[in-house]
This record gives structure tokens, sequence and C-alpha cells, in this order.
């Protein structure tokens, strides 16, 4: 029983992941990436390797996407919300984006300035909230 259990612990099952996953941990647009990435699974450790030493294919997507909307949003300063209000659904390229901020056109501006409000707000509220917790404590 005891060596059963021993062989057992020993051998450890290699966590993997959706490409989907993958690509989104790694910030990029999946539909860029090599159709053998696109096909595979990815383990815990072949993502740590693309993370600390990332092939060029990887370089070029971050450098140039296209982008997935999350990249996209925190690029341009807006939220993801805003960018579907602006009508921009599908990734771009970081030309695309450079464009899109030079043009600077009215949604963008608008979407920025309500991203802008929002940071306000929360941090409005996180000095609220450390306030009233450092009042607690010295009511104790």
């Amino acid at each position: 029983m005891l060596d059963t259990l021993g062989i057992m612990t020993s051998h450890q099952n290699t966590q993997t992941m959706k490409p989907a996953t993958a690509a989104k941990k790694l910030g990029v647009y999946l539909e860029a990436t090599p159709a053998e990435f696109q096909e595979g699974v990815v383990s815990r450790s072949e993502l740590t390797a693309l993370q600390a030493d990332p092939p060029e294919w990887l370089q070029e997507l971050r450098r140039s996407g296209p982008h997935p909307r999350p990249v996209v949003a925190a690029k341009l300063g807006v939220s993801i919300s805003g960018l579907a209000r602006g009508g921009v659904t599908d990734a771009l390229t970081t030309e695309q984006i450079e464009a899109l901020k030079n043009d600077s056109p009215e949604w963008l501006r608008k979407e920025r300035a309500t991203q802008a409000e929002v940071r306000k707000e929360t941090a409005r509220i996180k000095d609220k909230d450390k306030d009233e917790d450092l009042d607690k404590k010295a009511e104790r």
C-alpha cells in the first residue's frame, strides 16, 4: 500500500491551458498567433518560458499587433465598453491605435474623459475607505 502511495504522489500531472487562455495571459490576439500555438495546448512551464524569453513572433505581436481589445483599450486610455461605444469591435494594430490617437475623434475624447472621471472617483472612494479605517482604529 505505501509503495503505491509513493508512486502516486511523486507523479504530477502537467497543468495545461487552451491557446485562448494562454494568448490572454500573454496579452496577444489569438488569431494572429502561429498555427501551432492556436492548435495545441500550452503548459504552465511553456507559458512561463514564453513570458521570460518571448520568441520573435511574440515580440512582434506585442510590438505591432494586432492587439486584443483589452490591450487596445489600455493603449487608448479607455474602457473596453468605451471601445464598443466608439464602434471598435475588432483587434487593432499599433499603427491603427496611433492613428486613432492622432485623429482624436469625438468618441475617443469623450471616453477618455469618462475614464479619467472613473479613476478619480475610484481614488476618492479608496481614500475615503482608508480614512474610515483609520478612524475606526483610532476609536479602539
